[in-house]
């Protein structure tokens, strides 16, 4: 590398560190209500939800009592860490271990990037993305959650066990990282499933109710956001009797057809499961980033196809992404963008004009058909992208065909 290469390496790098500062300096002003952004108050799961959690957990039981309470046992390290920082109150002390995890992806991808052939682009992904998604960032435990998957994905290059360890303790904070281990191989799943067990055991041991969180899950429908919830704000135009209510901690339509809508949208998602296993099964051809590109293809179509598409689900997409782009030849940079853009659209859905989505008005359901939009669009892309560049294209049957004394080979 060149004197002049290094140089301006270097600059773009302090330039985009710059622009987090900046940019994250704004994110906590919000939270910290000093900036107020329109719309409904982002904090409150914080200041109240959270903090009503970290109450009862500090007794010594899970909070079996509260249906919004729909997490894995490990959630509990999640809520409690703002006891870490005893000097600030509760909301304060979680804003800034968020802020914390913030900067450590940040790191790790900058950190990643330095290896030859490696690329910043993820790192201005993240940076951006999170940006962009505004203090719905800060204001759910999500981001502490991403920073151990992209931890998990960039460790997992070389070290598959570490991978599988820290995938299982994601997967024990809020389930979907266990799907990084889509492309994994056996030592990962066996380094997985061993931590998972572990953790689990200790949990049942320490505190009862660390597995209610399956009945509360079980029993959730269609949020207001979700793909699935188009049918009913377009159907609310044309006299649909059904409402909209906080129902199992989000904003859900209850009535005619809901159930259906739920039940189908659990089948689009086994859908998308059955063609990752079908892709498993058929993909030969792997390359450095292989990994980390089916696990953000596995998380875009689970998150695309739920029944609950939450604002702060952008945030592990976002993650996952910028892992993938910084890893060398990485066919996602398509799917990466549209997620980017889907992360600014979400923002102004939710908060700013979520009025405008809970009444279904033109505005409303426009954001909607945007954000989800790019959503489905992205999911479709990451999957020929993902098939494409891992499962050998099969050679058409060789055939002889006769023309006169010349016979010639026709594939």
């Amino acid at each position: 590398m060149s004197a002049g290469s290094g140089t301006g390496r270097a600059r773009s790098a302090r330039s985009l560190i710059a622009v987090f500062a900046l940019t994250r300096c704004l994110l906590l002003l919000c939270v910290l209500r000093v900036l107020v952004v329109p719309g409904p108050d982002v904090t409150s799961d914080v200041s109240v939800i959270y903090q009503g959690w970290y109450e009862v957990l500090k007794t010594g039981t899970y909070p079996l009592d509260d249906v919004t309470w729909q997490y894995p046992p490990a959630a509990a390290l999640a809520i409690l860490s703002p006891s870490a920082v005893p000097f600030l109150d509760y909301a304060s002390g979680f804003f800034v271990l968020a802020l914390l995890a913030d900067a450590l992806v940040l790191g790790l991808l900058l950190y990643a990037a330095r290896r030859p052939g490696r690329s910043r682009a993820g790192a201005r992904i993240w940076v951006w993305g999170v940006a962009l998604l505004g203090p719905t960032s800060y204001a759910r435990y999500d981001l502490m959650v991403t920073a151990v998957a992209v931890a998990a994905l960039l460790a997992g290059v070389r070290h598959p066990r570490t991978l599988g360890a820290l995938a299982a303790f994601g997967a024990l904070l809020k389930v979907w990282p266990v799907l990084l281990l889509a492309r994994a191989p056996r030592r990962a799943w066996a380094a997985a499933a061993v931590t998972a067990g572990v953790f689990l055991l200790v949990c049942h041991a320490v505190a009862p109710g660390a597995f209610a969180f399956l009945t509360f899950q079980r029993d959730r429908g269609t949020e207001v956001e979700s793909l699935g919830a188009l049918v009913f704000h377009v159907a609310r135009h044309f006299g649909w009797e059904g409402r909209v209510q906080l129902n199992y901690g989000s904003v859900e339509f209850l009535g005619p057809y809901v159930p259906l809508v739920s039940t189908l949208a659990m089948g689009l998602t086994a859908l998308a499961f059955g063609w990752l296993l079908l892709w498993r099964l058929r993909a030969r051809r792997t390359g450095p980033g292989t990994l980390a590109d089916a696990a953000f293809t596995a998380v875009l179509l689970f998150t695309t196809t739920s029944r609950v598409i939450s604002p702060q689900y952008l945030i592990w997409l976002v993650g996952l992404a910028a892992v993938c782009l910084v890893l060398p030849r990485s066919p996602m940079a398509r799917p990466a963008y549209l997620v980017l853009a889907a992360a600014g659209v979400t923002l102004l859905e939710f908060p700013i004009w979520f009025s405008h989505v809970v009444a279904s008005d033109w505005l409303g359901v426009l954001l909607l058909f945007v954000r989800n939009g790019l959503l489905a669009v992205a999911s479709v892309s990451a999957c020929r992208r993902l098939w494409r560049s891992t499962v050998p294209v099969r050679p058409l049957p060789v055939q002889r065909v006769r023309t006169g004394v010349f016979s010639v080979l026709v594939r």
